[in-house]
């Protein structure tokens, strides 16, 4: 990710990016007196505290001269630090707003909420309230202003598109936060999606590895490259559950976390996600030419007024326990009663396509 995709330390403009954590690299310079290193970092990055960075080095994200550095090591003259840590909140204003959340699970240090369609994660680009970080603050009991010092409302660990519904995984304080953002960071995340798509998958399952980068032309899509210096690698299992004519319902494992993987993947593929107008999903991609296929699918269309996908499983390993834990969602009722019309149509079909 380069600096110019990076607005309030937040990759731009979409919800859906799952790449939570910034890259440094620092030199001291060849004056530099002997200096713990939290103490350099805490002085040469901005909007950042030295018991944040004190975080990042207990979790092995710091390291000097390429080895990892410990909370005792000191920075001399043109040493190199190299460190990730999850991207920070920086000049937007956290208002609470109480607006209902379907919260899954919740103890001190995490929570887990199930996200409706239509719903923005974070404010911005147009959206200032009613995000999930407003219902957040409210629940929470946090109200920050823009210059706000409190780090808690660097909560969110990843994030899914505003037309996605299901399972988002929060972080109620900064230690929990570090831990399950280098989950994140190590693919040590579960994550499964249920998709519908469109057309006849010939594979009852595959993988899908390419390089995810943004479109030039649109900086609202993303897509595939040949070329993988102009994006980053993005590796989606999927398999497929049930084949309904021109339509197929498909599970998505997600090994890498890209903005619109799933999305960009299946496009790619030639089955975009079906009433995904962004990739080319809101039209009708198969199936008859007869007046009557065609209102069948604008009503298809109706049911489920956007990209058919859910985020339906979350497994990590808990920040404070260590043990693994899983947490499960229903399909929403959209997709469902979408998925339920298609069966009675294929129902009606003399061969299926």
């Amino acid at each position: 990710m380069t600096e110019d995709e990076i607005i309030d330390g937040l990759p731009t403009p979409d919800e859906g990016s799952e790449e939570m954590f910034e890259h440094f690299r620092l030199v001291a310079d060849k004056g530099q007196s002997p200096i713990r290193v939290d103490k350099y970092i805490s002085t040469h990055v901005e909007y950042t505290s030295r018991h944040r960075v004190q975080l990042a080095i207990k979790n092995g994200y710091v390291l000097v001269n390429d080895k990892v550095a410990k909370a005792n090591t000191i920075i001399r003259p043109e040493d190199v630090i190299r460190f990730v840590m999850p991207y920070q909140r920086r000049g937007v204003e956290i208002l609470p707003e109480d607006i209902p959340l379907n919260i899954v699970y919740e103890d001190d240090d995490v929570l887990v909420v199930n996200k409706p369609a239509g719903m923005v994660v974070h404010p911005g680009h147009g959206h200032f309230s009613g995000t999930l970080i407003n219902a957040l603050a409210f629940h929470l009991g946090l109200s920050q202003g823009p210059d706000a010092e409190d780090e808690r409302m660097g909560i969110l660990v990843h994030r899914i598109d505003k037309d996605t519904s299901g399972l988002l995984l929060v972080a109620k304080n900064p230690e929990a936060q570090l831990n399950l953002a280098g989950q994140f960071f190590v693919h040590s995340i579960d994550r499964l999606y249920v998709a519908v798509v469109w057309g006849n998958i010939q594979e009852d399952e595959g993988t899908i590895t390419t390089t995810i980068g943004r479109d030039p032309n649109d900086r609202l899509r993303f897509r595939v490259y040949d070329d993988p210096e102009k994006g980053k690698i993005a590796i989606t299992h999927y398999k497929v559950i049930e084949r309904l004519g021109f339509i197929t319902v498909v599970e998505c494992r997600l090994e890498t976390g890209r903005t619109h993987q799933i999305r960009v993947h299946m496009s790619h593929i030639g089955h975009p996600l079906f009433n995904d107008e962004r990739y080319g999903g809101s039209e009708i991609r198969k199936g008859t030419i007869y007046t009557k296929y065609k209102q069948f699918i604008q009503n298809c269309f109706e049911i489920c007024p956007r990209q058919a996908l859910h985020a339906k499983t979350l497994g990590f390993d808990h920040p404070s326990s260590g043990k693994r834990v899983f947490f499960d969602s229903t399909l929403p009722e959209d997709m469902t009663a979408l998925i339920e019309k298609w069966r009675k149509y294929t129902a009606t079909l003399p061969t299926q396509s």
